[in-house]
């Protein structure tokens, strides 16, 4: 199998190490599927183990660490590829470097839970470390202050960024890496996997031509997934979509998107002026973190341009106060918010292990069942590592801010006032929607516990 079947060279170097008379017979085949094979079939030279191995019983040269030439030439640097591709494919969201006092830690981030992979002899710790700093173009000697870079590798064909953190501790420099793949990082909207009621609103409120969409949640809750989602779905021929993120993670076509940061010299609020001298349409902020962002977000909202952004709450209606706390006026608040989201990711049961059971007293009381009912249960298998569950889903709550909702707003309404009002307009959280995904055999109450408080529905 060739990538480039009229490649007489290596024809001919083939018919050289075989037998005379065997026949040859060339199949094009893509760079990614040659690679995937070669890695099934003689995976122990690029395993991890294997490479493990051979440090163990053969002298380690250290000279050539930052060697960018013949890439297997020095184990160490085949052990960083062979993690890094081994993350990728546990479909890892992010690979922790921990160093301990007797021994070095590896972790993986799958499906939101960090998993322990293997514990590393810490002799090899400052080597991997140093491997890590080289690639991610960072300054190698300096070992007590923090440094953020980037590494790009292909893996089965396709390139695969990842953004690499340094933190010193008491042990060593604690290095995080967050797997960036292009491929997963931008879902069609259609592909979410959301009840048809919430798409429906969403799409109501994409539909507004100014304003603000706020996306609320922690960090690794999906929000920037969601919003370039949002993004693609407007996307077209006619509107300039603009964006300033910190930093760009996944680049996109028909969309201008710019860093800002220490490096970029240019932060948010300056960038947000500078964006509007651009003629846009639709502008994305990365996040409102101070006054000054999310003033110059309001103004942009404010004279005629669809502002997407995100904001760290725990909830849609508690993105409010955050507001008012940050320093944004109550009046212009009200008018200027379209609608805010809240988001966070569930894990779903393994398709092929989940089994039903009957369901506890408690659960009846919390999902409102009657005694006979009936929920499926996390289980393990190989498929799913053990654990149970295979892949994540969202589950959102949706609020659209309407003119009730802004007359609260501007005359300074409690938490209470608020949530009753969204509530009479069919308001659903993001607990609603999780119980609706129970009920579809999709997660476990666990699991929904495990993101959303369910304490309040207890009575």
């Amino acid at each position: 199998a060739m990538s480039d079947v009229y490649d007489v060279i290596v024809l001919e170097r083939i018919r050289a190490t075989l037998h005379a008379g065997t026949d040859i017979e060339p199949v094009l085949s893509s760079e990614g599927e040659i690679r995937t094979a070669i890695d099934h079939f003689y995976g122990y030279e690029l395993s991890v183990n294997g490479i493990l191995k051979e440090i163990e019983t053969g002298e380690v040269d250290y000279s050539g660490l930052d060697a960018q030439g013949g890439e297997y030439s020095q184990p160490l640097v085949r052990l960083v590829d062979a993690i890094l591709t081994d993350a990728v494919k546990r479909n890892a969201s992010d690979v922790h470097f921990e160093p301990e006092a007797g021994f070095l830690r590896l972790r993986y981030r799958i499906d939101g839970v960090l998993q322990q992979i293997r514990s590393l002899h810490r002799n090899y710790w400052s080597a991997i470390a140093v491997r890590l700093k080289v690639v991610a173009g960072m300054n190698i000697a300096e070992t007590r202050s923090p440094q953020d870079g980037r590494i790009s590798l292909r893996v089965a064909g396709r390139t695969i960024d990842f953004r690499v953190s340094v933190q010193p501790t008491i042990h060593g420099e604690n290095i995080v890496l967050r797997v960036l793949d292009r491929s997963k990082g931008i879902v069609p909207l259609e592909k979410f996997n959301i009840f048809d009621d919430t798409f429906q609103l969403l799409k109501l409120l994409m539909s507004r031509p100014e304003g603000i969409i706020l996306v609320t949640g922690p960090t690794g809750s999906g929000k920037t997934t969601t919003l370039y989602s949002m993004l693609n779905f407007r996307k077209s021929i006619e509107i300039n979509i603009m964006t300033l993120e910190d930093p760009v993670e996944y680049p996109m076509d028909l969309i201008r998107q710019t860093s800002v940061g220490d490096s970029a010299k240019m932060d948010f609020a300056s960038g947000i002026r500078s964006l509007m001298r651009q003629d846009p349409d639709v502008i994305l902020v990365g996040e409102v973190r101070d006054e000054a962002t999310a003033e110059m977000a309001f103004r942009a909202a404010m004279t005629g341009h669809q502002v997407f952004t995100t904001l760290h709450t725990n909830s849609a209606l508690g993105s409010i106060p955050r507001l008012l706390d940050i320093g944004i006026k109550p009046d212009i608040l009200a008018g200027n918010i379209i609608g805010i989201i809240g988001q966070r990711l569930l894990r779903v049961l393994c398709k092929k292990c989940k089994r039903k059971r009957a369901a506890e007293e408690f659960e009846r009381i919390i999902l409102e069942l009657p005694d006979d009912a009936m929920l499926y249960e996390a289980v393990g298998c190989e498929r799913c590592g053990n654990s149970g569950y295979k892949g994540r889903l969202s589950i959102l709550e949706v609020l659209k801010v309407d003119a009730d909702l802004d007359e609260l707003i501007a005359r300074g309404a409690t938490m209470r006032e608020l949530q009753s009002q969204a509530q009479s307009n069919g308001f659903k959280t993001m607990a609603d929607d999780g119980i609706r995904r129970i009920l579809a055999g999709e997660t476990t109450i666990e699991e929904l516990s495990r993101v959303v408080d369910l304490t309040a529905r207890l009575k």
